[in-house]
């Protein structure tokens, strides 16, 4: 009888484990290979507590129970409970499941299913992989000993497979592990944290020797300051730098940075982007543009190159920006004042609804809102004012011009209501202006005429009367604007002046031609009022009826309207007169018949 039940128990132990090597194989897909030699078979070790044989026609199988151990061409295996079929060198272990290769490659698991042939294992449960720079655990496990792959397939999304090394924690619900060349493969769901920060991505190349990770998909880097996301590149878990392609970003509190490529070293601080860039400092509500940024973080430095922009909402009523473009624009930041310089190096162009110049360079500084111009600068207003001087220097006040200084060789020429020139001249010249806003508007147009119909009359539903064909009502609104004129104007230094006097009813009484070492000029409504000149000043009123071009213009003068930068110049969108290439002359094509003909007749006559 207790034979019977040990034969009936062996019985249910092979078909649950031939069920199981069956299901083992559906899923890894990887079917023993044939060919095996004697040198290849699994050799059983001493040391076991008992051997059963199993009677099973044209098959060699045996059980063997505690401190079992198994060993194939250096690999050790160790078990509770093994169930050898010898003749296809195939091995079921059970319970406290170890395999060991050298001394590098240490595997546990609660279950294992061991194909001596093609030397593949398949362990299940609590599973754990070690070499001596990671460990792994999953909760399954196919690992290759011939091309020295570990693979843990898709499980269940809580319990995903979780590798650590000496800074990093990696989890994924597939992976792969090449235990010859360190390098893992991840896939869905992938989570890579170290002290450094958190990378989440749908696949992942990582390298534990060199602590390479390299990744394929939308990828996301988090750390204390800030988040990095992108679709393809590298990221070195041990120095902190990552190498982005496919339009990468940079987002940190105050600024935020995006490019084709993007180059950024967590540690210095210090980012490289390439390919329409795009840097917006979010506390200041401004936005750079280009081909190419350089920043440093910790000395808060940018440079920007090819084709770069500085926008600067300049008014949150009107929305009113700033844009200037260079060839070259630095930004630095006082982290201790929290302040910022703008400079722009050769070919500057600025451009604002109230304010637009040109010169060779520029800074601004936002410690006292003031823009300081350089190299034979030029400044237009509201298309009434024109101001030129070796340097010039704006001070703004809630981001509209305020004042102008101008120094050496100062010229100031404005356009009143008759374009009428008015000018201004001397060795240093102060400009104030007042700004006013125009709120928006609505203008409603009327087209059309209220006419009966002609032909066929309808009536009213409610009163029968016939119906009316109605004008069209349109509303226009128009957006609020500010306004900037020109208040006051001091010269000091060599001054001259040719302004334009008119009388209440605006018409014209004369030219005043004056010179001086010192003048205030008052402006109200863009005509000139109150005037005051000091050091023994020379006027002259010019009737209307002797004005002549030269009397009208001070030595110098020039009218530079149509150099003034546009919006699309300023955008790099237009190319601007000056860059414009010169028209070529068409050439003159002279005909050889005539004098050919004639040539020929001279030869006849001789």
């Amino acid at each position: 009888m207790v034979r019977f039940l040990l034969y009936i128990v062996t019985c249910f132990i092979l078909l649950g484990s031939l069920l199981l090597s069956a299901d083992v194989l559906a899923q890894t897909g990887r079917p023993p290979m044939a060919g095996s030699t004697a040198a290849d078979k699994v050799e059983l070790l001493p040391g076991s507590d008992s051997l059963v044989g199993v009677n099973s026609p044209g098959q060699v199988i045996r059980k063997i129970y505690n401190n079992v151990r198994f060993r194939q061409k250096g690999v050790l295996m160790y078990c509770d409970l093994a169930i050898q079929n010898v003749t296809t060198n195939v091995i079921e272990a059970y319970g406290n499941v170890r395999l060991v290769q050298g001394d590098t490659i240490n595997v546990r698991g609660d279950t294992m299913f061991y194909y001596g042939n093609t030397r593949l294992a398949n362990l299940r449960g609590h599973v754990v992989m070690r070499d001596r720079k990671m460990t792994l655990t999953t909760a399954q496990l196919d690992y290759d000993m011939v091309s020295g792959v570990a693979h843990y397939p898709p499980g269940a999304p809580n319990r995903p497979g979780r590798i650590v090394d000496k800074e990093n924690v990696l989890t994924s619900q597939e992976g792969y592990y090449d235990t010859h060349t360190k390098l893992f493969t991840f896939r869905q769901n992938v989570r890579l944290v170290n002290p450094k920060g958190t990378l989440t991505a749908d696949s992942l190349l990582y390298n534990s020797l060199s602590r390479l990770a390299t990744f394929q998909g939308p990828t996301r880097i988090t750390n204390k300051d800030g988040v990095l996301t992108s679709t393809e590149g590298q990221y070195n878990t041990a120095t902190g730098i990552s190498n982005f392609q496919r339009r990468a970003t940079v987002d940190t509190p105050k600024y935020r940075i995006t490019g084709d490529s993007l180059y950024y070293d967590n540690v210095s601080e210090l980012g490289i982007a390439k390919g329409n860039v795009i840097m917006v400092a979010k506390d200041r509500k401004a936005i750079i543009t280009g081909e190419h940024v350089r920043y440093n973080g910790k000395a808060g430095i940018s440079r920007v190159t090819g084709r770069p922009v500085a926008k600067s909402l300049a008014s949150e009523t009107t929305r009113d920006t700033l844009y200037l473009r260079a060839d070259t624009l630095f930004s630095f930041d006082n982290k201790r004042t929290n302040t910022r310089r703008l400079i722009g190096q050769k070919n500057v162009f600025v451009y604002k609804s109230d304010l637009q110049s040109k010169c060779d360079s520029l800074i601004y500084d936002s410690a006292d809102s003031t823009i300081y111009f350089f190299k034979k600068p030029i400044v237009w207003s509201q298309n009434k004012y024109q101001m030129e001087a070796d340097t010039m220097r704006a001070l703004l006040k809630d981001n509209r011009i305020n004042t102008m200084f101008l120094k050496a060789k100062s010229f100031v020429i404005s356009l009143d209501t008759l374009r009428n020139y008015n000018q201004i001249k001397g060795r240093t010249i102060t400009a104030y202006f007042v700004s006013k806003l125009i709120p928006a508007s609505t203008t409603l147009t009327t087209t059309g005429k209220a006419t009966r119909p002609t032909n066929k009359v309808t009536a009213s539903a409610k009163t029968g009367a016939p119906a009316l064909s109605l004008p069209q009502v349109t509303t226009a609104t128009s957006p609020a604007r500010e306004e900037t004129s020109l208040n006051r104007v001091i010269v000091e230094g060599n001054g001259q002046s040719i302004y334009y006097a008119v009388d209440d009813k605006n018409k014209m009484i004369g030219l005043n031609h004056v010179e001086c070492s010192r003048m205030n000029l008052e402006f109200t409504n863009n005509k000139v009022g109150q005037i005051r000149f000091y050091g023994r000043p020379d006027a002259q009123l010019i009737p209307p009826k002797e004005f002549t071009e030269d009397s009208q213009k001070l030595d110098g003068f020039r009218w530079r309207e149509a150099e003034k930068p546009t919006k699309g110049q300023v955008l790099w969108l237009e190319i601007p007169p000056a860059e414009q290439p010169a028209a070529k002359k068409p050439l003159k094509i002279r005909s050889s018949a005539k004098p050919l003909a004639k040539k020929n007749v001279q030869r006849g006559n001789n």
